[in-house]
């Protein structure tokens, strides 16, 4: 069974999914650059400080989420790496 749904709903729908999508690349391409570039403690750090802003430019309000969620990722990466 299927549901229709309005135009509307549809575009947000895939707004939604596209932004899901940019949020994805962005927490993976600065995973992968703390995890494969030669970066300094600092430069990890300010790495990390632009993918936050970037991420909060397409989900706003929500820091506390990124906090949780992918800080720990990327504090991880720098301690593997033995940056700190």
């Amino acid at each position: 069974m299927t549901t229709s749904q309005n135009p509307t709903e549809n575009h947000n729908m895939y707004m939604e999914e596209e932004g899901m999508k940019s949020l994805r690349r962005l927490v993976d391409e600065c995973a992968q650059a703390l995890s494969e570039q030669d970066l300094s403690l600092e430069q990890a750090e300010t790495r990390i400080e632009k993918t936050r802003e970037q991420v909060l430019d397409l989900f706003p309000g929500k820091e506390e989420q990124f906090e949780l969620i992918y800080r720990p990722r990327f504090e991880r990466i720098i301690q593997e790496r033995s940056l700190k």
